[in-house]
């Protein structure tokens, strides 16, 4: 596995109507490398977002899909979502603010 920075993890937030109703409890839902771990995503996300301190850290892994152009068979590319919890007293994310 190749060394993975943490501007490396992850990828872009996920906004949607679930993601955003979770935001309430502090917890947020990011894409993310496929090959990082939940230590390195935790470590990311205190790094990246300041006064942040996280909880727990749930993975979903999703292989790419089987796609076909004519007899040409293929995969689309592996995704993996990080669902983060952050503490009570830490503080919120800034760009999910005003969404």
């Amino acid at each position: 596995m190749a060394d993975i920075k943490y501007y490396d993890v992850i990828l872009k937030p996920i906004i949607t109507e679930k993601s955003m109703n979770g935001m309430a409890e502090k917890k947020y839902v990011f894409s993310v490398n496929p090959e990082a771990t939940k230590t390195q995503i935790k470590e990311a996300v205190e790094k990246m977002f300041a006064g942040t301190k996280v909880v727990k850290v749930n993975t979903v892994t999703a292989d790419g899909k089987v796609k076909r152009r004519g007899v040409t068979y293929g995969r689309t590319a592996k995704t993996k979502k990080a669902y983060v919890k952050l503490s009570e007293d830490s503080k919120d994310i800034e760009i999910f603010q005003g969404l």
